[in-house]
């Protein structure tokens, strides 16, 4: 009897593991009591990727870290910061992946120049690989212009292929 409640137990523990392991929804958005800072931190939803998504703003993603980045900007935006306070702070605890459009600045030259480069050095290389002159064929001397006649007539093949008995 111990034996079957222990294992009811285990295969209860089973079934409710990953209902118990999900993560809870995040709490509602409380837009901000001033409509224009409310507009302001809107417009600073859409520039910012949420971490977790990273190819969503955190004004469309529905994870818990999307819903506690826009309650930081409205935080700050309440507080008065400027918006460019507001992403340097951004930058500052995720990095610069954090923002859609990158600081331009030496460590991101890569990320701005980099997809442009590749490009532009795959295309100069097709060029110069196309330009490439093939070596043409040497034309045939007098003795192999007279050897080639003698295989053709030999085989019983006519010099162009596409004439016809008409043509001669």
């Amino acid at each position: 009897m111990r034996r079957l409640l222990l294992v009811v137990a285990a295969a209860a523990g089973l079934v409710a593991a990953p209902v118990a392991s999900q993560e809870p929804p995040p709490a509602p958005d409380r837009p901000l009591p001033d409509a224009a800072q409310e507009a302001r931190a809107q417009a600073l939803f859409d520039g910012v990727r949420c971490v977790v998504c990273q190819h969503e703003a955190i004004a469309d993603s529905p994870a818990v870290i999307a819903a506690d980045m826009r309650q930081l900007v409205r935080e700050q935006v309440a507080a008065g910061r400027s918006d460019a306070e507001i992403k340097r702070d951004l930058v500052r605890r995720y990095g610069d992946f954090v923002l859609f459009r990158p600081p331009l600045r030496l460590a991101t030259w890569l990320l701005w120049f980099g997809p442009a480069a590749l490009m532009a050095a795959v295309l100069a290389l097709l060029l110069l690989r196309s330009r490439g002159r093939r070596p043409e064929a040497a034309p045939l001397t007098a003795e192999e212009e007279a050897r080639l006649a003698d295989i053709v007539a030999e085989a019983g093949l006519r010099p162009d292929a596409d004439a016809m008995a008409s043509d001669d």
